[in-house]
């Protein structure tokens, strides 16, 4: 799995640039930093997914959290106070901290995927964006060290799975479309499950990746349409928004706002995006 320290692993420059009046800085420097945080992640996180070595403890949400996550996202955060002394940092364990009045924040999941983890399903992985107040996500990687796959992306510069360019399909059919839905109770809630189920029946095929997998997928052209739970948090999204967005996809909200800070998420090729639609 590429890392930080290999040579190909960023294929891509990012010169200083200006969006909208503001400017942004060398994102091809930011990435860097980003894939270094998460090579500080998997040296916490895989180890005590091999050797099943961890405490497992239950929030008031009911969703797991184990020491992996917390030493993990702790690992990040240091690196971050100690090299973007001007930058905040959101995180799912630890919250916000570093320079609030930044517009610059790192938003971190340190694993997502927890109960995956604790379960002994590779399917997990640590998500690290780096977002703008005004551009939103402007650097994104996903690690799935147990996987042995990483994605990363910034503004501009396309994206990459394993140091290989990827982009999403060009797939124009639904019914010769693969998709994949992660069912929860929020999508019995809005009244949409049955618009859920209509979906798959009426694509070619329908599976059930979820987490960040589904829209990595996306992104390398493998399926057309991810729909994720509803109940979601911006540290879920953030890191896998830039990395669908630059290769060629499009992201939003189930009603079609694009934002990673809703609690909703669909990903697509963007041809089919408007059958994964429910408002």
């Amino acid at each position: 799995m590429p890392t930080a320290s290999s040579p190909r692993h960023v294929r891509c420059s990012t010169p200083t640039r200006s969006l909208g009046g503001v400017t942004l800085p060398d994102l091809a420097g930011e990435l860097e930093f980003a894939l270094r945080l998460a090579d500080a992640a998997d040296a916490i996180t895989l180890p005590y997914y091999d050797h099943r070595s961890f405490t497992t403890d239950w929030k008031a949400n009911r969703s797991e959290v184990t020491q992996a996550d917390r030493e993990a996202e702790l690992a990040i955060q240091q690196l971050v106070l100690a090299e973007r002394p001007t930058h905040a940092l959101f995180g799912e364990e630890h919250g916000v901290v570093g320079d609030t009045s930044s517009p610059w924040k790192w938003v971190i999941d340190p694993i997502d995927g927890t109960s995956n983890f604790v379960r002994g399903i590779p399917v997990w992985a640590t998500l690290v964006a780096l977002t703008h107040v005004d551009h939103g996500p402007v650097v994104g990687v996903v690690s799935a060290p147990s996987m042995g796959r990483r994605w990363w992306a910034a503004r501009g510069a396309g994206a990459f799975a394993d140091g290989r360019r990827c982009r999403v399909s060009t797939v124009d059919r639904l019914d010769e479309a693969q998709v994949t839905i992660t069912y929860s109770p929020g999508w019995d809630d809005v009244g949409r499950t049955t618009d859920l189920v209509r979906l798959q029946q009426s694509a070619y095929r329908a599976r059930g990746f979820g987490d960040f997998w589904q829209h990595m997928l996306v992104a390398e052209g493998a399926i057309e349409i991810a729909v994720d739970a509803i109940g979601l948090q911006p540290y879920d999204l953030a890191a896998v928004m830039v990395v669908v967005e630059e290769a060629g996809g499009t992201f939003t909200d189930r009603l079609g706002e694009r934002t990673y800070e809703h609690d909703s998420a669909v990903s697509s090729n963007g041809i089919l995006h408007h059958h994964a639609m429910f408002g």
